[in-house]
C-alpha cells in the first residue's frame, strides 16, 4: 500500500489479525474494472474522501472550477497508486504468482497476492517493482517539466505549484516513503529479501518485522505530534502486518513439506445420506466431532456441518434424512498432498472440513482447527532442540 505495504498474501497461514482487515476491505468495496486480468475494486470510503476533497476545496477557493481541479489531481494521484500496485502484481505474475485483486483505499492501495515466492531474489523484484513504477512516472513528469521550462520547484513553492509539479513531488514522496524499511512496506520487504539471501528466512523475517514494529511506533508518535490520522492508520497496519507476516512465515516453516496425512484426524465418525438427522445429533452429543463426512458405499457424497444440522433439525425435524441437510459442494484432499498447499484450498471452500482420501477410500478428515494445532505443535517441537521437530507417522485410520 502507499503508506503501508500493498501485497499481503492471503491464505489460511495468514493470521486472523490480517485476514479480518482484508475481509473488511473487500466487504465494503465495489468492482471498478478489470485490467490485465486483475479485478480492481474501490472502497466506499474512497468516494467519501473524494467528495470531501471537492467540497473542502470549493469552500476554501470559493469557486467550483478550482475544486474540480483538486479532484482531478486527487484522481491522478490514485492513478499513480494503481499503477504502483500493478507494478507489484505484474512482477509477481512473472514468477507464477497470481494476484486476486487490487483495492483502492483512502490511504493507498492493496494488491492481494496469492503468496510470496520462496526465492528471496524474486521477492526483491516484486517488492521493488511498485516504487520503480513511481520512479518512471516521476522521470516522465520531470522530463515534461524540463521541456516546458517549469523546473526549480522547492518545498516552499509547493503551494503554488502546477499540476505536473505537484504530481511529480507526490511521486517522489511516495518513492521515499514506501522505501522506508518498515516491514511489510516495500522497503521492509526489500530488507527482508536481502537478509534472506544470507540467513534463514524465518530469522530474516523476524529481524525485518522487529524493525517494522519499531518504525510503526515512530509513525504513531508522528501521527500525534502532527495531528495526522493517516499516519496513525499506517502505524496500526504496519504493526499488524509485521506481526502477521512473521507468524505466517513461522507457520510455513513449521509445516515444511508435511503431507495432509500428518495433520488429519484419523478417528472420526461418518453418517450415511439415508441416516436420520437424529443419528448425527447423537454422534455430536457423544463425542467432540461437530461436522461429518457423508459416505455412501465407501464414497464421500457430502459434508454435514454443525450449522446445517441445526438448521435442518429446526426446519424438517430429527427424522429427516441427512441428504436433505448435507452439502454436496465440498473439497476432497489427498492424504499425500502438501499440507501447505491444501490449507488455502480448504479455507477458500468455506467448508468446516475436508474428507481425506487415499486409494479411493476415506482415511481421515482435515479441519482448520486441527491444522492449526499441528502447526503449533511443530513450532513447539522445533523451539526445543532436544526434541526432533518431526511427528511420528499417522496411525492407521479408524472409522467408527
Amino acid at each position: 500500500m502507499e503508506g503501508f505495504h500493498d501485497d499481503w498474501p492471503e491464505s489460511q497461514l495468514t493470521p486472523p489479525a490480517i485476514r479480518l482487515p482484508l475481509a473488511w476491505l473487500m466487504k465494503w468495496s465495489f468492482k471498478l474494472m478489470r485490467l490485465w486480468g486483475i479485478d480492481v475494486y474501490i472502497h466506499y470510503t474512497f468516494l467519501l474522501l473524494l467528495a470531501f476533497v471537492g467540497f473542502r476545496s470549493g469552500i476554501h477557493k470559493g469557486n467550483w472550477a478550482g475544486a474540480l481541479g483538486d479532484v482531478a489531481f486527487f484522481l491522478s494521484l490514485f492513478a499513480c497508486v494503481l499503477l504502483h500496485e500493478y507494478g507489484h502484481a505484474l512482477a509477481a505474475r512473472r514468477y507464477g504468482v497470481p494476484t486476486r485483486d487490487i483495492t483502492l483505499l483512502p490511504i493507498g492501495g492493496v494488491a492481494r497476492l496469492e503468496r510470496m515466492p520462496d526465492n528471496p531474489r524474486q521477492e526483491l523484484v516484486i517488492a521493488i517493482a511498485g516504487p520503480l513504477v513511481n520512479v518512471v512516472i516521476a522521470a516522465g513528469l520531470g522530463a515534461g517539466l524540463m521541456f516546458t521550462g517549469a523546473t526549480g520547484l522547492t518545498l516552499d513553492q509547493l503551494a503554488g505549484a502546477s499540476f505536473m509539479q505537484s504530481l511529480l513531488a507526490i511521486n517522489v514522496g511516495l518513492i521515499l516513503f514506501n522505501m522506508l524499511p518498515a516491514f511489510p512496506m516495500d522497503g521492509g520487504r526489500v530488507l527482508r529479501a536481502v537478509l534472506a539471501m544470507f540467513m534463514d528466512p524465518v530469522r530474516a523475517t523476524n529481524i525485518a518485522a522487529t524493525i517494522g514494529k519499531i518504525m510503526s511506533v515512530g509513525f504513531l508518535v508522528a501521527a500525534f505530534t502532527t495531528s495526522n490520522p493517516i499516519l496513525g492508520l499506517i502505524a496500526v497496519f504496519v504493526w499488524l502486518g509485521a506481526g502477521g507476516e512473521a507468524a505466517a512465515v513461522q507457520a510455513r516453516s513449521a509445516l515444511g513439506d508435511a503431507p495432509v496425512a500428518r495433520a488429519m484426524l484419523t478417528e472420526f465418525q461418518v453418517v450415511a445420506p439415508t441416516d436420520p438427522l437424529s443419528r448425527a445429533a447423537e454422534l455430536m452429543i457423544s463425542g467432540s466431532q461437530t461436522d461429518f463426512p457423508v459416505v455412501a458405499e465407501g464414497r464421500v457424497v457430502g459434508v454435514l456441518s454443525r450449522a446445517d444440522l441445526f438448521a435442518a433439525l429446526a426446519r424438517a425435524g430429527e427424522f429427516a434424512p441427512v441428504e436433505q441437510a448435507m452439502k454436496t459442494d465440498f473439497v476432497t484432499l489427498q492424504a499425500a498432498e502438501s499440507l501447505e498447499a491444501a490449507l488455502p484450498v480448504l479455507s477458500a471452500s468455506g467448508s468446516p472440513l475436508a474428507p481425506v482420501v487415499a486409494q479411493g477410500r476415506v482415511v481421515g478428515i482435515l479441519t482448520l482447527e486441527n491444522a492449526s494445532e499441528f502447526i503449533s505443535l511443530q513450532r513447539a517441537r522445533a523451539a526445543n532442540r532436544r526434541v526432533p521437530p518431526t511427528i511420528a507417522a499417522a496411525a492407521p485410520p479408524v472409522i467408527r
